[in-house]
């Protein structure tokens, strides 16, 4: 009930009880002088350690108790010692301390801001306070007054706390020019701000609708957002429709600015086949399948020649070398693989492809004994920590990932990757280099990879080309396969042992378009619910996840993972996430909690970096918990659980399924997400004990076979599909894939033209 007395502080934040992200609604703890309260409302731009003037009234919560209701705020500069004091020794301000605050207030008082802001060079004479700390206790309290003077400055356009302060720290108080002259920059430049959003700004800022320059910025942001879901280029019918709808102009102005970004090399335009679509691509995607293209063609070396009627000497030497190998492991390979092996040794670049059950761990393994009795150097890569950790147990050597095989480090590179110590400057030191989950890898990690491997190496390639391609741009694996331009092996056979699973033989099935093969009563590994409601299905998966699969297969809940065709919707991974984390990681007073925008993380729970930072540092620890290893960089999929949540100093401690310890400062928390269920993209490349796939409410676009097929071959011990049967019947016979526009293709075949006319 609210009390009619109105109320009048002033205080300092000792700490912030909660707080929303999106709409920044917080609660704080407001330390006055003679008490402490709890003031609740909207509060842009404060933190712990702020000193602030706020009117509000006097309210009881029925659950939260008596607390002040603001209606209106100040951050002012404290105005008493004691208040000073408190500010400086919150934590605000970097470096001071309690009992440094205490030492600089005793010695100017209430006259403290002013000397720190006029005469900063006084605070030598507190003992403990050098010229080079008294210069940063400066720079940061003026930093501070700049930086709330321009967020609020940017509040005014829309923007929240989290991204103003991003924008304020890349531009400084150079953010009124940019605003002023150039509002485009900031989509351009700044991780979390649209075209939209800086359109908005242009526009009211003056900016004509038709600008030529308004439509540059969004005819090179709609090719941008092109590459965000996978493409390297767009028909250039389809960059301006998407312009036109973006930007609200007329097709012809678009067309007349494409021409103007072409002569300014701003993108790349190309007609790849006579008579067919004008492409228009990104530069650096161009560059980027260009440079791959040549650089598989110099390691594409044939190392002995193949007889055309009968096998040379040397074809014969290597077989019988397979073979020994063979009766040594126990191992008998079919013909497909053996041709695999043999041309893993004879070519200098080779695919083998091929889907569950057909072999291709045991023919790696042939390959891997070839290359040790040769004495040759060997290096196994997957893209992600998952992958290589399969990886490293079915081929009983380490297998790292591709970007700790290039040692990352946490330098900027162009479309916001990491830079890589390993390159054509100083490459990689094998003989032998195999790269596992192919299908993963986009173009800009393959042309790092490529720049790594020197002219003589064996570089062989294994995936599943069914699967859903990378997350980042490009169809690499396909289109190396289409164009024929490399010895490829596709195994087809299942193998006996295989065939004994249900998984491998339905996973085949929906690959084939045929109907699944399902008997819940008699199946070891493959299971159908028929559900035909939200609330019926979301029983069903706590009781999975939580109890019947974990009892039955031997495994611990956090290692059943949920897989979803979507992210929004009841059965989508935001909504599964709230319900899962309340059955299996329930709130307990022994468990911190720290809430972020829409999330609310507790300790215990199972989470999912969502994008690569190659500058987050991780260590590894050994015996009584001492770091035995560091690095950096976490990448985009890798999932751990939470270990510590501490809001006195804004970190979590997560500890990844690889062994690495990560603390995450507060400011980077927009990067992880709840994992206890995540969709069918974001598994690409690992491998669970048992996974559980609703499928109800499907939007229409993601109704498509290979996404399924994705889903249950992610499964090593049981897949449980429940929902409807409809849906799933219509995903197996939509053999449609969501289209993905690519050039490697062109660029290899242009690259293999060009060899032909050199070599005639």
């Amino acid at each position: 009930m609210e009390s009619e007395n109105k109320v009048v502080l002033k205080g300092y934040v000792d700490h912030i009880i909660f707080e929303n992200k999106e709409n920044h609604y917080k609660v704080l703890a407001l330390t006055c002088e003679k008490t402490d309260e709890k003031v609740v409302g909207i509060f842009h731009g404060v933190s712990t350690g702020d000193y602030l003037y706020i009117e509000g009234r006097e309210e009881e919560h029925p659950n939260f108790g008596m607390q002040i209701r603001m209606e209106r705020f100040e951050i002012i500069p404290p105005d008493d010692s004691s208040s000073i004091r408190r500010y400086l020794g919150s934590g605000a301000i970097k470096g001071i301390g309690e009992k440094l605050a205490e030492r600089i207030v005793k010695k100017f008082g209430e006259d403290t801001f002013r000397i720190i802001e006029e005469e900063p060079h006084r605070l030598v004479e507190v003992k403990g306070i050098s010229e080079r700390i008294a210069q940063q206790i400066a720079i940061q309290v003026c930093e501070k007054k700049d930086m709330r003077r321009a967020m609020l400055f940017l509040q005014d356009y829309g923007m929240s706390d989290r991204l103003a302060v991003k924008i304020y720290e890349y531009y400084g108080d150079a953010i009124y020019d940019v605003l002023k002259l150039n509002p485009y920059r900031l989509a351009e430049e700044i991780d979390g701000v649209g075209f939209k959003t800086a359109d908005e700004i242009a526009l009211s800022s003056g900016v004509l609708i038709n600008s030529e320059y308004r439509i540059r910025c969004g005819i090179v942001y709609a090719l941008t957002q092109a590459m965000s879901a996978g493409h390297t280029c767009l028909p250039k019918t389809d960059l301006i429709q998407e312009a036109v709808k973006l930007l609200g102009v007329e097709d012809k102005e678009i067309d007349t600015e494409i021409s103007n970004l072409i002569v300014e090399h701003r993108i790349t335009m190309r007609q790849e086949e006579e008579n067919g679509p004008v492409y228009i691509y990104s530069p650096s995607a161009y560059r980027a399948e260009n440079e791959c293209a040549y650089m598989l063609s110099d390691l594409d070396i044939t190392f002995f020649e193949s007889g055309k009627d009968c096998m040379t000497k040397q074809e014969s030497l290597i077989r019988d070398k397979i073979a020994a190998i063979e009766d040594e492991c126990g191992i008998v390979l079919d013909e497909m693989q053996r041709e695999a092996v043999q041309n893993a040794i004879q070519h200098g670049v080779m695919i083998l492809t091929g889907g569950p059950g057909t072999g291709k761990t045991t023919t790696i393994h042939i390959m891997l004994r070839y290359f040790e009795k040769e004495q040759m150097e060997i290096a196994l890569a997957a893209p992600t920590g998952r992958a290589a950790k399969r990886m490293t147990e079915a081929c009983g050597m380490e297998a790292r990932t591709i970007h700790r095989l290039l040692e990352v480090n946490g330098g900027g590179e162009e479309n916001g990757g990491g830079s890589f110590a390993r390159n054509e400057d100083y490459p990689l030191d094998a003989d032998v280099i195999i790269v596992d989950e192919m299908s993963m890898v986009d173009i800009f990690l393959f042309r790092a990879l490529l720049s790594a491997i020197p002219q003589g190496v064996h570089l062989i390639m294994v995936g599943d080309v069914d699967q859903l391609p990378s997350v980042g741009p490009g169809c690499v694996l396909k289109d190396m396969i289409d164009s024929g331009c490399f010895a490829t092996v596709a195994l087809q056979n299942i193998f006996r042992q295989a065939r004994e699973s249900e998984i491998v033989m339905n996973a085949h099935r929906i690959q084939d378009g045929k109907e699944l093969l399902i008997n819940n009563k008699e199946s070891k590994d493959f299971y159908f619910l028929e559900r035909s409601n939200p609330m019926e299905i979301y029983n069903n998966i706590i009781k999975l996840v939580s109890d019947m699969l974990p009892r039955n297969f031997g495994v611990d809940a956090m290692d059943v993972q949920v897989l979803t065709p979507m992210r929004k919707g009841p059965l989508g991974v935001e909504e599964l996430n709230a319900i899962l984390q309340k059955y299996l990681n329930p709130a307990d007073l022994s468990k911190r909690e720290h809430i972020y925008g829409d999330i609310l993380f507790r300790e215990g729970d199972k989470v999912m970096q969502t994008k690569n930072n190659y500058k987050l540092e991780w260590e590894i620890r050994g015996n009584y918990n001492l770091p035995i290893k560091n690095g950096m960089g976490i990448f985009n999929g890798d999932v751990g659980i939470i270990k510590e949540i501490n809001d006195y100093a804004s970190f979590m401690m997560i500890a990844f399924d690889d062994g690495k310890i990560v603390q995450y400062p507060y400011e980077s928390l927009d990067e992880l997400e709840l994992a206890y269920a995540i969709t069918i993209h974001k598994s690409q490349g690992s491998e669970y004990p048992a996974v559980v796939i609703p499928l109800f409410g499907v939007p229409g676009p993601l109704v498509y076979r290979n996404l399924l097929y994705t889903g249950v071959t992610r499964a090593k011990d049981c897949v449980t599909l429940l929902g409807s049967m409809n849906i799933m019947n219509q995903m197996i016979a939509n053999e449609n894939k969501q289209k993905r526009y690519s050039g490697l293709y062109y660029r290899i075949k242009e690259r293999e033209r060009l060899c032909r006319q050199e070599h005639n």
